[in-house]
């Protein structure tokens, strides 16, 4: 593991993210980011972001490290809490149900081959 990135509390559901993480996992840094650039997915602009956030996390770390070799070696998403966005509908005979709104947490990391 050369860098990390985490973005954490992301305002996208988990099952939305997993669809696009799993377009980059395995693939060279640079691919997927050219990738990403065209994919209409919710989860693409987000997931952009945060592997050029894990590759200027490589160049301050190790400055040595060949930016061409770095792939994506580990990409995860987890269900973030959705504390923060409680959201209520009113249901029939004067109860109400709680309306789920979808946060994650997205775990980038990259690596280089040998």
């Amino acid at each position: 593991m050369v860098s990390k990135a985490i973005a954490r509390f992301a305002r996208l559901s988990p099952r939305k993210a997993r669809v696009v993480v799993n377009l980059v996992r395995g693939r060279q840094a640079g691919e997927a980011l050219q990738l990403l650039e065209f994919t209409q997915k919710a989860g693409a602009p987000v997931l952009k972001k945060l592997i050029e956030s894990a590759v200027a996390n490589a160049r301050t770390t190790s400055p040595g490290v060949d930016l061409d070799a770095l792939f994506v070696e580990t990409a995860f998403v987890d269900k973030a809490p959705n504390k923060h966005m409680r959201r209520w509908r009113p249901r029939a005979m004067g109860r109400a149900t709680r309306i789920q709104k979808g946060m994650s947490h997205i775990t980038i990391h990259l690596g280089t081959r040998e």
